[in-house]
């Protein structure tokens, strides 16, 4: 398998193999347990906003660092920052002080980690076998995500959030260890032109923002509360959502490597439409709620890598990889924190949460169209054309 020969991504696939078992443990728990300290719906999903919101004003931020420092040190930083956040969560009580703490943390943690490791992923990647290599990183995550949420959930019920998201921290923590033997990137002081050359993925990026919001944050608050707000169940849920979409990224992936890019929008995109209408219809309903969860997992096994591989492509293409990144990822605290304040506003006033995770459509329509464009212009091999 030659997308299996570049031993650097290996490394980062690896760190990021580690890193998914506290996000698909920990932080896939981080709404539901902010819920169980007595925070009401709609200030749950504001203080993911307020996180979007601070992650926007303090990103550009990043590019001094990156050039001063390198995208290995703050992928580093970033990392053990975000693993700082979990003991903090624990110490929530509901809104106060502590909610501060952990909005702050979680802000720059998550700005300096997926800035950095976005645009080291984009730098180190081959075009050629890109699909395939975002395809092995998800499923790889998925086949990680069977396990963690449900010792998650199992650690919170029998020792507490103490234990449980002090544990996640450790191994958040430990994820960092591959980083020091993969080549740092380097970050020019000077780049001009950067916004306009990142303006169709800042789109992209805005219109996922809609999508994670709606058929993720807002879908995780509906899945607990539909099976009787059980940490036990709810994990359950997860791990068997993730055992559904273990295989599916990597038959996506080398589809697009092989240059049938429009092809993969439909399937990839459809899926996510038939999830975002299931996860409505099935809110309230256990037993349709698991198993609108399980086809989440197999529709993002294949939307992340239709999604990503022109993002990172584009990102390569550019004149610096970390200002592309720190545009697009801008993009999507702006279209997911609108969104997020959206369903704040609409749950506030009693409208269902079925009605909250359909505001992802709009994102899902935006995505179709911006996808079919850019894999319009694709040649066979898979690669978009030079700005």
């Amino acid at each position: 398998m030659p997308f299996f020969r570049n031993s650097a991504v290996n490394l980062l696939n690896l760190h990021y193999g580690i890193h998914t078992v506290v996000l698909s443990g920990a932080d896939a728990f981080f709404l539901i347990y902010l819920l169980k300290t007595g925070i009401p719906i709609p200030g749950v999903l504001v203080s993911l906003a307020l996180i979007l919101i601070v992650r926007f004003i303090i990103r550009p931020f990043v590019i001094p660092l990156g050039t001063r420092f390198g995208l290995r040190t703050l992928l580093i930083a970033g990392t053990l920052l975000t693993a700082l956040t979990y003991p903090l969560l624990a110490a929530v009580r509901g809104i106060g002080p502590m909610l501060a703490v952990v909005i702050a943390v979680a802000s720059i943690g998550s700005t300096l980690y997926w800035t950095a490791y976005h645009a080291w992923f984009a730098r180190l990647g081959d075009d050629e076998h890109r699909g395939q290599q975002i395809g092995a990183r998800e499923a790889l995550a998925a086949i990680v995500g069977i396990l963690s949420p449900l010792l998650t959930g199992w650690m919170l019920v029998s020792f507490g959030p103490a234990v449980a998201f002090g544990a996640s921290a450790m191994v958040g923590a430990a994820s960092a260890l591959p980083l020091p033997w993969v080549p740092d990137a380097r970050v020019h002081p000077q780049v001009p032109g950067m916004l306009r050359a990142a303006f169709p993925a800042v789109l992209l990026f805005a219109a996922d923002g809609c999508v994670g919001a709606g058929n993720v944050f807002v879908w995780q608050i509906a899945l607990f509360v539909s099976i009787d707000e059980n940490y036990l169940g709810y994990g359950g849920a997860l791990a068997f959502a993730a055992l559904a979409g273990a295989v599916g990224g990597m038959t996506l992936g080398r589809h697009i490597d092989a240059g049938h890019g429009k092809r993969a929008v439909w399937y990839a995109l459809s899926v996510i439409a038939l999830m975002v209408l299931l996860r409505a219809a099935a809110t309230g309903h256990a037993a349709l709620a698991v198993m609108a969860n399980a086809l989440g997992s197999l529709g993002y096994c294949l939307y992340i890598p239709t999604v990503m591989t022109p993002v990172y492509t584009m990102a390569k293409r550019s004149a610096c990889t970390l200002r592309f990144h720190v545009a697009t990822e801008g993009g999507w605290d702006l279209g997911g924190a609108a969104t997020l304040l959206a369903a704040a506003f609409a749950t506030a006033r009693h409208i269902p949460l079925s009605a909250a995770i359909l505001l992802a459509l709009p994102g899902v329509a935006a995505i179709a169209v911006l996808l079919r464009r850019y894999y319009g212009l694709v040649p066979a091999m898979g690669l978009g054309p030079r700005d």
